[in-house]
């Protein structure tokens, strides 16, 4: 379950649990005692000659966290989950340079591994638009491929979709929680988020049972910009928690990237505020990679380098026929198209469109939407 005893992660849990400590009066009880046993050991005139206010003394002294600590380890052990402190070496490094981190992590998942790569946070609209969909998925996918980690927060659109396109591109993922790791936001992301936790990792410092109360997600935001090295705005609108964690990547001292949008659609404004204020405009994933660290930066190009199939999109054309060519051109990757709207526009029978429209999905090229519409990839 971790590399700590179960006491001490018992004494870890408990500590984050006690009311009116926060994380930042947490981590500095820590570094003052040495240890979260230490912190519960320590008598009152101790603990308030180090500056510990009275009402977390006594929060401290009289409350029931240890009990509720030893029952979230029972249950994250049923869950087949992880517990992850602050000085564990699991740890993601550069969470632990913000000004708060958290002391204790709930993960699902294998952390270790999507941490040793360079990490990239995506998020924007729950609202998306097909393009912002198809942006997110794209670049996510482009850059995972390459040994890039995607993080993200599980949420509906721009965050889905991030996910999916780092899985479709092989690479890992991290989804950091609002809630517990039991209760998965939005349901309908279930499926989404095993799969997450089978190729990357499930993120939480929530404990178990916690609901998607609308106070934690600046929280998790913090999180979702601390364990990465910049974070991509895709769509947000004016007041969106995209530009909120886009706020607090620019004080944690992390790369901002945006990808512009229509600039008369409301959902664009947070992407090219952003860009208008400096934020680095991103159209490839070589834009994002550009901007990492030397080490990286440099691994990275190398490999595509010497990877680099010149000649496949030529390939992948010469394998298309004329009716196939010829519907890929009606679909659009920033507007759906109907099946009916086909069916006019190429003066098919439905045989031979269902037919090109299947093999234009077998090469990844469209993307099949509810309701029998079509958009295509990019």
């Amino acid at each position: 379950m971790s590399v700590e005893s179960k006491d001490s992660l018992r004494d870890w849990i408990a500590l984050s649990m006690v009311a009116g400590v926060g994380r930042r009066t947490a981590a500095v009880m820590i570094e003052r005692f040495g240890a979260p046993g230490a912190c519960f050991d320590a008598g009152r005139a101790e603990l308030e000659r180090h500056g510990i206010k009275r009402d977390c003394i006594e929060a401290l002294k009289t409350g029931d966290q240890q009990e509720r600590a030893e029952a979230e380890l029972d249950g994250l052990n049923k869950l087949g989950a992880s517990v992850v402190t602050f000085t564990d070496p699991r740890y993601p490094p550069l969470l632990r340079e913000i000004y708060d981190p958290p002391i204790v992590l709930y993960c699902l998942g294998d952390l270790s591994r999507a941490i040793e790569q360079p990490g990239i946070a995506i998020v924007g609209s729950r609202r998306c638009s097909t393009y912002g969909k198809s942006a997110s998925e794209m670049l996510s996918r482009e850059l995972a491929r390459r040994g890039v980690t995607i993080v993200s927060g599980l949420a509906r659109g721009i965050d889905s979709a991030a996910h999916r396109g780092a899985l479709d591109g092989g690479g890992a993922t991290v989804a950091v929680m609002g809630t517990g790791l039991d209760a998965v936001y939005p349901k309908e992301n279930r499926k989404l988020a095993d799969q997450i936790a089978a190729r990357g990792a499930l993120l939480t410092e929530f404990p178990l049972n916690t609901p998607p109360l609308s106070q934690n997600f600046p929280f998790r935001n913090r999180v979702i910009s601390g364990i990465s090295l910049g974070v991509m705005i895709v769509e947000g609108a004016e007041r969106s928690g995209s530009l909120i964690t886009a706020r607090m990547a620019y004080e944690q001292g992390r790369d901002v990237f945006a990808v512009p949008g229509n600039i008369t659609s409301s959902k664009s404004f947070g992407p090219n505020y952003l860009i208008k204020d400096g934020a680095k405009l991103v159209q490839t994933w070589q834009d994002v990679v550009e901007e990492f660290p030397p080490e990286h930066k440099s691994r990275i190009l190398a490999l595509e380098k010497s990877d680099s199939p010149a000649d496949q999109p030529l390939l992948e054309d010469a394998v298309l026929s004329d009716h196939e060519r010829k519907v890929l051109s009606l679909i659009k990757s920033d507007q759906s198209i109907h099946i009916d709207q086909l069916i006019h526009a190429c003066k098919m029978n439905s045989s031979e469109l269902m037919g090109a429209l299947l093999k234009l999905e077998m090469l990844d090229k469209i993307r099949q939407l509810p309701g029998k519409c079509f958009v295509r990839k990019l």
